[in-house]
């Protein structure tokens, strides 16, 4: 086979090997073949997707009519009826993003992953989309609101995101921020958004615009997409919202009502999949944000300004670890921490800031090597109270800081923010208390705890106040 035959191959069957690349060939069935499949189990009728090359041997993968993926058993599948075959075209058409001097200017930072998407529905091809043309071309609403402008910084998956990034995307805002901008959206993937939405919280002081970070649960191919409404909500908030905080922005309830507007140093992941996943943790969300207005919840927000006078801190120490305390934790685990060189140490306890004795030797050896450990608790909702229980007070004896209310990740992610800046323990602790960016509140919400439990009076009250 010649060179050029093996790449028309390569491209005919993209991903595919093995198994799967040999039931395909049985039937003469390429890649963007609109096909109808028969197993056993019934019939697939779609488009035949290409694959990752990672990606196992033993599926075949569909887009059914419906819009939704599967992945079909190669070896169920006892014959494919090839209808037609329309290859994709991976470029967007591009339109010019019309510019309006009479709209703020907005910067969106990519920094991996597909912030929107263009769905082809003749091949089922799901196209990235990105440059300002493209996006205009796949979410035409967003020349509604402002002239926007964008930028790649990275192109990571959110669980490589990490200090370098963090400090990269720091320093990027505040360029924008000099430049005059009126507000700065950041597509980040989501499994991590909660982590760089508290550290940039902290290395962004008394910003003068909103800095919005926005992503979405399922992609632009699916019918149940929040991307484009998410990007919506988002270019709204950093146009015209008062707001000028850190912020994240996502779905609220399930329908496509409405999203919230969440502090980036309370809020959390907190189902893998629902599209409502992000939630605000002891407190309640500053504001609601539809295609219209955006609706405060609540006043105490840091306003908009029109000066620049902000504050720029891009520091992180890496060697700080986090550790989810379990029954039967043994002190191996902390004491490796302390031989590979960690300066700090954020522990999720049990109740109200546990763990047990068997961990004190080696929590006594962390305060002896100048090592700060903070206790947060596991339970998300609720402060550490180490004065309460014997248990606690020890671990006090032994060095262990009570860090209040702040969520385990935000206290890892603001204890490798302090010790960037100073290793003097003493600086440290009084870094990590104060509050910077409501971290640590004085008190959680009578009703916060209620909020979408569903069903519960209180909730029903709450919703029904702001609910179209």
């Amino acid at each position: 086979m010649s060179q050029n035959e093996d790449n028309t191959q390569n491209e005919d069957y993209k991903g595919y090997r093995g198994k799967a690349l040999e039931k395909l060939r049985e039937f003469e069935a390429k890649i963007w073949s609109d096909v109808e499949i028969a197993t056993p189990g019934g019939n697939y009728v779609g488009f035949i997707l290409p694959r990752s090359e990672t990606a196992d041997d033993l599926h075949i993968v569909v887009k059914l009519r419906t819009g939704y993926n599967i992945g079909v058993a190669c070896r169920k599948v006892t014959d494919i009826k090839i209808n037609g075959r329309k290859v994709a075209n991976y470029k967007i058409p591009e339109q010019d993003f019309p510019y309006d001097k009479r709209k703020p200017r907005v910067k969106l930072f990519g920094t991996g992953g597909t912030i929107a998407s263009r769905l082809d529905y003749r091949t089922g091809a799901v196209i990235p989309a990105f440059s300002p043309g493209e996006l205009y071309g796949s979410v035409p609403e967003l020349a509604d609101y402002c002239n926007l402008e964008t930028e790649k910084l990275y192109g990571v998956f959110s669980e490589n995101m990490g200090p370098g990034q963090w400090k990269g995307i720091a320093e990027a805002i505040a360029k924008e921020i000099e430049k005059g901008v009126q507000g700065v959206i950041i597509g980040h993937g989501t499994d991590t958004m909660h982590h760089t939405s508290a550290i940039l919280s902290f290395m962004l002081q008394n910003t003068p615009v909103p800095i919005v970070m926005v992503g979405s649960q399922r992609s632009s191919d699916r019918p149940s997409s929040d991307a484009a409404l998410n990007l919506i909500h988002s270019v709204k908030t950093a146009a015209d919202s008062d707001i000028a905080e850190v912020l994240v922005c996502m779905f609220g309830p399930t329908s496509d009502q409405y999203g919230l507007l969440h502090r980036g140093t309370r809020v959390r992941k907190m189902h893998s999949s629902y599209r409502s996943t992000f939630r605000t943790i002891g407190d309640i969300p500053i504001a609601m944000v539809d295609r219209n207005t955006v609706t405060p919840i609540r006043n105490d927000y840091k306003h908009r300004r029109n000066d620049k006078d902000f504050i720029l801190k891009p520091y992180f120490e890496d060697m700080v670890g986090i550790v989810y305390y379990y029954p039967n934790m043994q002190p191996d685990i902390i004491n490796s921490m302390i031989d590979n060189g960690y300066k700090g140490i954020v522990i999720a306890g049990t109740g109200l800031g546990h763990v047990n004795k068997p961990l004190y030797p080696a929590l006594k050896r962390a305060r002896d090597e100048g090592i700060a450990v903070y206790m947060t608790v596991q339970t998300l909702w609720g402060y550490v109270q180490m004065y309460v229980y014997e248990t606690g007070r020890e671990m006090m004896g032994l060095g262990v800081v009570p860090a209040a209310n702040m969520l385990p990740e935000v206290a890892y992610v603001k204890l490798g923010w302090a010790l960037g800046q100073t290793s003097d323990l003493d600086k440290v602790k009084d870094i990590m208390l104060t509050p910077v960016a409501g971290e640590i509140t004085e008190r959680e919400p009578s009703n916060g705890y209620l909020i979408y439990q569903g069903g519960i009076p209180e909730v029903e009250e709450f919703i029904s106040k702001y609910k179209k």
